[in-house]
């Protein structure tokens, strides 16, 4: 099999702990573009986020964010967007907001969040984990579902950090009985997101490569988080991180190294160095 398509997962993948790609990942990534084969991100990040570790990388091309609801290169032209729509956010944030949450409305290219006064440093955590707010700005308001009234969005995630267990579990079954239509596509250390019905990373994915005339089985996908398994399975050839869960890794056809130990430059020397440059049609 000559694959085409590589696609990667950002957090916990090309990257560690330290927001940073070592040399030796950006060094195997140009090595696989000069073979011919289409690189991708994909991954939960709002598009921005993601369009500045492509540009890092020197990867010009579809980018896979916001956990599949939104796929572009230029996100003035998407290729694909799924947004929540106005009225279901407007009800999914009166809910969310009866709760002890940090929430977070996540436009292609801004958000919303609400403040709230923790102690400990979640929401810093949950701040780093969508990017640098300078290329992502953060607006914080009293409440959200007031702010949605003056300014209607569609977006295509909204992120929530709970800080109660409980609180988690009451809000997760209120919002899914009242509000259809939309999904949580991962829950892990209380945060929460949420997405429109359909939404997934394969479905995304599954639209860069109708565009590009390429399979499913002419890709490869590497990830670690559990709303990746759909994606590793379907592809031809899934890869698991060596730091990702035992789920994830049963679902997978190879397991690489741990991203602390360039995984990703490690997969892809194995996998491609026999391959010869793919042909364009």
């Amino acid at each position: 099999m000559t694959y085409r398509l590589l696609a990667l997962n950002i957090d916990g993948t090309l990257i560690g702990s330290n927001e940073k790609i070592s040399k030796q990942t950006k060094e195997a990534i140009e090595y696989v573009k000069k073979k011919g084969v289409y690189v991708t991100l994909v991954t939960s990040r709002p598009h921005l986020s993601a369009k500045r570790l492509a540009k890092s990388l020197k990867i010009d091309n579809y980018l896979v964010t916001n956990n599949g609801a939104f796929v572009a290169n230029d996100a003035e032209d998407p290729l694909y967007v799924k947004r929540i729509d106005v009225n279901k956010t407007l009800q999914l944030v009166e809910v969310l907001e009866q709760y002890d949450c940090h929430i977070r409305v996540l436009h292609e290219s801004f958000s919303i969040g609400n403040k709230v006064r923790q102690k400990n440093q979640l929401i810093a955590k949950m701040t780093i984990g969508v990017g640098d707010p300078l290329f992502y700005p953060v607006t914080f308001v009293d409440s959200v579902y007031d702010r949605l009234l003056q300014e209607a969005i569609a977006p295509p995630k909204v992120q929530v950090q709970f800080f109660d267990e409980e609180e988690q579990k009451s809000a997760l079954n209120q919002v899914k009985e009242m509000i259809k239509g939309v999904n949580a596509v991962s829950i892990q250390n209380g945060k929460v997101e949420f997405v429109a019905e359909g939404v997934s990373k394969l479905h995304g994915l599954q639209k860069v490569g109708q565009e590009l005339g390429i399979s499913l089985q002419e890709m490869v996908a590497v990830g670690l988080e559990e709303d990746d398994i759909p994606m590793i399975s379907q592809v031809g050839l899934g890869v698991a991180m060596g730091n990702a869960s035992e789920e994830v890794k049963k679902a997978a056809d190879w397991i690489t190294r741990s991203n602390h130990q360039n995984g990703v430059s490690y997969m892809i020397r194995e996998v491609f160095r026999k391959q010869l440059r793919v042909q364009v049609e």
